[in-house]
């Protein structure tokens, strides 16, 4: 069992190295032309900023969430723009979905719910906090953990490929062990049968700061063992590594604190309700 998953692993992601590698490259070059304009866009967008970044947050780019957390700690944006910006990023979702030959329509959708939230609960958070912002020049300090933007869309790409590549064939063979162990029918019962238990542990998955989370979310759902309401919420709360720069970068931790339970408790529901109206994609 063990040679067979080994296998299979291996040869499943081997397969997806072609279309992962082109996707990256698409994406950095998209990222080198456009990527300093949409940053200015976010600075400046003022109350209608979890409109803006609700939507430019939907686009793969590297280290936009930890531009948003820089931008924050210095007060340039509100919580709610923030926040739109972390529920709206799916980190690896979109290469990944896009390298194992998702229709199109579907990763239309999946975006679509997500910015939907984003900007609704943005426009909330920001409602209910009334936060005023003080207009403040900060050195803009941008943490680019996984970011490899400064050797060219070439080498980038080739990085973020070998990267997301090792994660992929690695979960993979974790997923199909644990197929092959206690089967995927018991697997699968654990989170599709169990309202509300797919959801919430989707969304812990989703918060830990790294591209991994993303990857696993992305495969348990193509795999069949999560629902789509719990896809839905893990891809919400998941921010990258944005989450982990907002605490270092600010000082305010209990204002950390709550963004952090922002973000959770909008993914879990965005979950739920999806699941609730019978969204599915």
């Amino acid at each position: 069992m063990i040679i067979d998953a080994v296998t299979d692993s291996f040869m499943d992601s081997v397969k997806l190295l072609p279309f992962l590698f082109l996707t990256y490259l698409a994406m950095e070059y998209l990222e080198h032309k456009a990527g300093q304009k949409m940053q200015e866009t976010i600075r400046s967008a003022g109350r209608g900023g979890p409109a803006i970044g609700s939507v430019l947050g939907i686009f793969p780019q590297c280290g936009f969430s930890t531009v948003a957390s820089n931008l924050y700690a210095g007060r340039i944006i509100t919580t709610g723009t923030l926040l739109a910006i972390f529920w709206s990023t799916s980190d690896e979702m979109l290469p990944i979905m896009i390298s194992e030959s998702v229709r199109m329509s579907v990763i239309l959708k999946i975006l679509a719910v997500k910015v939907v939230v984003a900007l609704a609960a943005g426009f909330a958070v920001d409602f209910l906090c009334r936060r005023k912002q003080r207009k403040m020049q900060i050195e803009h300090l941008c943490e680019q953990h996984h970011c490899h933007c400064e050797n060219g869309i070439w080498k980038s790409a080739l990085h973020h490929t070998v990267e997301i590549f090792l994660y992929i064939m690695v979960i993979s063979l974790a997923l199909n062990l644990l197929i092959g162990w206690i089967g995927e029918d018991v697997l699968g019962s654990l989170f599709l049968n169990r309202p509300v238990v797919g959801e919430l542990v989707a969304a812990l998955l989703g918060m830990i700061p790294n591209c991994a989370s993303s990857v696993a979310i992305t495969q348990l759902y193509l795999n069949g063992v999560l629902s789509a309401g719990a896809m839905i919420a893990g891809l919400l709360s998941g921010s990258g590594v944005g989450l982990l720069v907002l605490f270092r970068v600010n000082d305010d931790h209990w204002e950390n604190c709550r963004i952090l339970g922002l973000l959770y408790g909008i993914g879990v529901a965005g979950g739920i309700a999806v699941n609730w109206l019978g969204i599915v994609f």
